[in-house]
């Protein structure tokens, strides 16, 4: 019986994008709410690495195949093309080493999907301009103010695009998730795809 699919807009978009079957890795994975739908519903062969001890109890009590580890440290010792595809949701603007961390995505797996807050949205712009303060990032279901939050490299979609120019990463297709959970492809990314995206998702590959 299957079960239902994740409340968040970007997870039930990347459970779309995963093809059945394959070698995936959650990078990240939280309580492994998304590894769990990806191997009921995509019967993929599911791991995962969490720093958190409690959300790492968590996905194996769900009998998942998760380790304790950091994403900052702890992908290097992952083998060259080990997994299909690489998950990184709503994680890297976490990373110390966001670049460091996007090219081993794409060195131990074929192809990496990730998603991310986009700080180029209209709101975030408006409550910088007009009230002079950081604006709420919301990637979870409980939005933290800036000396709350994990977020330490937010960026916008030009900023994430450019930085996968750099590193000699291909763009395969990209899609924007709005505020209310809409979707919709995002294409050579213009002002106003910057302006109307609350979150992106990428898929990437390396030639």
């Amino acid at each position: 019986m299957s079960k239902p699919l994740p409340r968040r807009a970007d997870l039930r978009l990347i459970v779309q994008l995963v093809p059945p079957g394959g070698r995936v890795l959650d990078v990240g994975c939280g309580d492994g709410t998304l590894l769990q739908t990806l191997e009921t519903e995509k019967q993929v062969d599911g791991h995962g690495i969490e720093i958190r001890n409690h959300r790492v109890e968590a996905c194996m009590r769900k009998g998942l195949s998760v380790i304790q580890g950091d994403a900052d440290t702890d992908l290097p010792d992952f083998p060259d093309r080990s997994f299909d595809y690489i998950i990184l949701s709503q994680a890297l603007q976490n990373m110390h080493r966001p670049r460091e961390v996007l090219d081993q995505l794409l060195r131990i797996g074929q192809r990496a999907i990730v998603s991310f807050p986009n700080l180029g949205h209209w709101r975030a712009r408006l409550t910088l301009l007009c009230r002079g303060r950081m604006p709420i990032v919301e990637t979870s279901d409980t939005p933290r103010t800036w000396y709350d939050t994990p977020n330490i490299h937010l960026c916008t979609i030009r900023d994430f695009l450019l930085m996968c120019e750099t590193l000699g990463i291909i763009v395969e297709e990209g899609h924007a998730v709005g505020r209310d959970g809409s979707l919709r492809r995002l294409g050579k990314v213009a002002a106003w795809d910057t302006l109307w995206t609350h979150q992106a998702v990428y898929v990437l590959t390396r030639p």
